[in-house]
């Protein structure tokens, strides 16, 4: 049996997906390198800016494009919680500008806290020095 390997996966989304993850993680690093920003302001800068993004309608390009490179990095959960919201307004009203993000989310909130919570089992965790 032979296999159409083109059929399985498309080299140049995986390629799209790289690059365009890779170049916010860069951004990341950048910031954490070269200001004195600490790494939850960092968070809150990406998360926010994927919001403003999402709500905007912009950062959905950047999805169409990149699948998984532009949706796993943190810019990808403030555009989630972004598109919750915008949901819940529709089925909801204002009510659902609250809950319909956290809907939206609520995989990645879980799967967060769960890995979190065994990588502080297996880990020592230690202080950065200044």
């Amino acid at each position: 049996m032979d296999i159409n390997w083109s059929n399985v996966f498309d080299i140049m989304s995986l390629v799209k997906c790289f690059v365009v993850g890779g170049l916010i993680c860069i951004i990341g690093q950048i910031l954490i390198d070269k200001t004195k920003l600490t790494p939850a302001r960092i968070l809150v800068i990406f998360v926010t800016t994927g919001a403003i993004l999402g709500g905007l309608g912009i950062y959905q390009y950047l999805v169409d494009f990149a699948g998984a490179g532009a949706t796993v990095p943190l810019t990808g959960f403030g555009y989630n919680l972004a598109k919750g919201a915008i949901e819940g307004v529709k089925q909801a009203g204002l009510v659902g500008a609250f809950t319909g993000g956290v809907k939206a989310a609520a995989g990645g909130i879980a799967a967060a806290i769960f890995f979190g919570y065994l990588a502080s089992l297996i880990s020592k965790p230690k202080m950065k020095k200044q």
